[in-house]
């Protein structure tokens, strides 16, 4: 009996993954998969987020869009990035077999450590990666103070 228990169990969890998968597959990214998608049709393009030789980077896929069409923005400790991919070619929608490229607006919002240095921000593009590089502020050496004392003299 414990053996069916189980095997029950193990049966529900099977459907359950299969009606994720279904779900993700056609509600979540409708136009293809590994697309990823925002509310309202608006995609996201995909970040990486790291640490290099005392930067925070943020590497994000932009394959499409034109440098020009970007804007990079930091607002009270906030990364914005945004920008608009446009169609490639013209071609009517009767002609089309499949769609999966998402065109439009974009944003992504990066929260950032409080310790950067936003004045000193770069930002390159390279075949369709923007990095951008978000110098950390070095703590400083502790410092040590030296105390003083006043010694007072009688007259």
């Amino acid at each position: 009996m414990a053996g069916t228990r189980r095997d029950s169990f193990d049966l529900f969890l099977g459907v359950q993954e299969d009606m994720n998968k279904l779900l993700r597959r056609n509600l979540v990214q409708p136009l293809g998969a590994g697309t990823p998608f925002a509310e309202g049709g608006r995609w996201i393009p995909a970040v990486d987020i790291f640490e290099r030789e005392g930067s925070l980077v943020v590497e994000a896929e932009l394959p499409g869009v034109e440098p020009g069409d970007i804007d990079v923005s930091i607002d009270e400790g906030t990364l914005n990035i945004r920008g608009e991919r446009s169609v490639e070619k013209e071609v009517t929608e009767d002609n089309y077999y499949r769609v999966e490229r998402a065109t439009g607006a974009f944003q992504r919002s990066i929260r950032l450590p409080s310790e950067v240095d936003a004045d000193k921000v770069k930002a390159s593009y390279e075949n369709g990666l923007l990095t951008v590089t978000v110098p950390k502020v070095m703590p400083g050496k502790p410092k040590r103070i030296p105390i003083r004392t006043e010694t007072r003299k009688e007259k």
